[in-house]
């Protein structure tokens, strides 16, 4: 009897693991997607679609590792906005994050276009997502949204584009720039540049007239020198 009752549980054994087999043969159960006709009843387009599941299917076949999140300090990262900047972001950001959950969806981000009087299509609104979606989510994190106005500041956005009226419409206080508001960001930029680089033309012109003085007051001090042992000799 027990050796009747081994031979079954082999044989069960054996069934599962060629079941196993069956199921894990990636040409009859794995396919990649393909781009298909748009589906009404679908956000994203076939492209989209089809990029997202060929990437699931490389990290399940171990071609592409899953994309690690990361500790994300906005001070160290986004060093060239003041603290109190960063803060009035943040403060922005989870205004219209209404559902609280840490991100900005596009719902949230075209009440926020519509209350700052540059509202977007609902393409537009996906174009302003995806142009700094860096994790394919279709949401916006409060990094990519410091990254909007990061790569406005940079120069890296088109003029008329959705992302350059969302940076130049803000209420983000940046007083301490010498404005009112975030539409005179880009101004205040280049002024404080162009202070900054009046101020140590000036600390090089005074460094300057102070090694003039002191070499003239040497000259001086040498042909005095030369006068005087004229007459003593």
């Amino acid at each position: 009897m027990a050796s009747e009752e081994l031979a079954k549980k082999l044989q069960s054994r054996l069934v599962v693991s060629e079941d196993t087999e069956q199921n894990c043969k990636p040409d009859e159960h794995l396919v990649r997607a393909q781009p298909q006709e748009p589906d009404d009843a679908s956000d994203e387009s076939p492209s989209e679609l089809a990029a997202k599941l060929n990437r699931r299917l490389d990290i399940n076949e171990g071609s592409a590792a899953p994309r690690m999140s990361r500790v994300f300090n906005p001070y160290t990262e986004f060093k060239e906005f003041s603290r109190k900047q960063i803060k009035d972001m943040e403060s922005m950001f989870k205004r219209y994050d209404t559902g609280k959950d840490g991100f900005i969806d596009l719902m949230e981000l075209k009440l926020m276009m519509e209350k700052l009087g540059a509202p977007q299509t609902h393409l537009g609104l996906k174009n302003m997502i995806k142009e700094v979606d860096e994790d394919f989510d279709g949401k916006l994190s409060f990094r990519e949204f410091l990254l909007i106005f990061h790569r406005a500041a940079a120069g890296e956005l088109q003029e008329e584009s959705g992302l350059m009226a969302l940076a130049r419409l803000s209420e983000i206080n940046v007083s301490t720039e010498g404005v009112m508001g975030a539409k005179d960001f880009f101004e205040a930029k280049v002024q404080a540049l162009s202070q900054s680089s009046k101020f140590e033309a000036e600390i090089r012109e005074e460094k300057e007239e102070r090694i003039k003085q002191q070499t003239e007051k040497k000259e001086r001090q040498a042909a005095f020198k030369q006068l005087q042992s004229a007459f003593t000799s």
